[in-house]
């Protein structure tokens, strides 16, 4: 078996001292930027990785990032979350970090959660998820200066970034509207102009996003068709559809959830339609086991992505400007699972 790269081995390839490499790895502030860089290079290319136990009592940090657990609502779409946080948990334990799950309800009670493991010394990070217009979280954070990244973007009221066009802090996403923009189009080659939209209720970020793919898909093709909105219910979309089906006979359905997709899909089999295409968003395995289409957001993806943010490549947890990242955003494109006929 190959012997582990050691502090020496990075040291030798970087041609600085034991101590510079001790420096870098624990106060990288105080070394100068091209010295640090290049320690840097060596670390990842000799694949060095300081002992994770000894590095926290040597630094007082705990190497350890929190993340919410989301409470258990059941449903069809929360799939998507856990697959986050695994992967999440597995990227980030390769870095040498550890992730600690927390349990909140509501945003304050979160901030609540948060103080007590920052003052704690329990967690050096946060990976918010379920960003919103005008998130408290956010803002608690930055003011004491708490390193984090969302996955969700800053989501604000009115569309803008900072007046130097920077995101508002560092954020992973996935790219709804490319993803409804991707599913809108095949189902316009393959099914016809007439395609509806289902998501939820205007005012949801993630929703409006992704109703802007589609949107924009049909105004590129010279298309228009109905937009929908209901709650993310399989119920209440599965009454909707029904009525709004037997109004007007569209060619297809996309949504903005496969809860929303699997409740069209139910509507417009009973109304001797089952072969109605339908897109679902989230690709899950109860949208599978239908054989309806639906858009995968890669969150395993995002969770690297979180990390490439939150973290220098040596595994300290650093803020994302300190860190030397020219961007501060990540965002993923999904990928459309096509089902059945469509």
């Amino acid at each position: 078996m190959a012997k582990a790269p050691t502090v020496e081995d990075v040291a030798r390839a970087a041609g600085v001292s034991r101590q510079t490499v001790s420096n870098v790895l624990n106060s990288p502030d105080i070394v100068r930027g091209p010295t640090r860089e290049r320690v840097q290079r060596a670390i990842v290319e000799l694949g060095y990785r300081p002992h994770a136990a000894a590095r926290r009592l040597r630094t007082r940090r705990s190497s350890t990032i929190g993340v919410r657990l989301d409470p258990y609502a059941g449903g069809i779409s929360g799939v998507v979350l856990d697959r986050f946080v695994h992967a999440l948990t597995e990227r980030a334990s390769e870095r040498g970090m550890r992730v600690l799950l927390y349990a909140a309800r509501t945003p304050t009670e979160e901030i609540d959660r948060i103080g007590d493991l920052v003052d704690g010394g329990e967690i050096d990070a946060v990976v918010l998820t379920g960003t919103s217009h005008e998130d408290t979280r956010t803002t608690w954070l930055q003011e004491r200066d708490v390193p984090f990244v969302s996955f969700g973007r800053p989501w604000r009221s009115d569309g803008e970034d900072a007046d130097d066009g920077a995101p508002a802090h560092p954020w992973a996403d996935v790219d709804g509207a490319a993803g409804t923009r991707a599913a809108t189009r095949h189902l316009l080659d393959q099914a016809g102009p007439r395609i509806a939209f289902l998501g939820w209720p205007e005012g949801s970020g993630t929703g409006d996003d992704r109703a802007r793919g589609w949107s924009e898909a049909m105004s590129d093709a010279g298309y228009d068709g109905p937009r929908w909105y209901t709650e993310d219910s399989v119920g209440l979309a599965r009454e909707l559809v029904g009525a709004a089906l037997a109004a007007d006979p569209v060619d297809a359905v996309v949504c903005v959830s496969d809860s929303l997709a699997i409740g069209a899909h139910l509507a417009a089999t009973a109304l001797g339609r089952p072969g109605l295409p339908v897109v679902g968003f989230d690709n899950t395995p109860a949208a599978e086991a239908l054989g309806i289409s639906s858009v995968e957001q890669l969150p395993e993806q995002v969770a690297a992505g979180v990390l490439d943010l939150l973290m220098g490549p040596t595994g300290n947890v650093v803020l994302q400007r300190e860190a030397g990242h020219d961007a501060a955003f990540v965002l993923v494109e999904p990928r459309l699972v096509v089902r059945g006929a469509e």
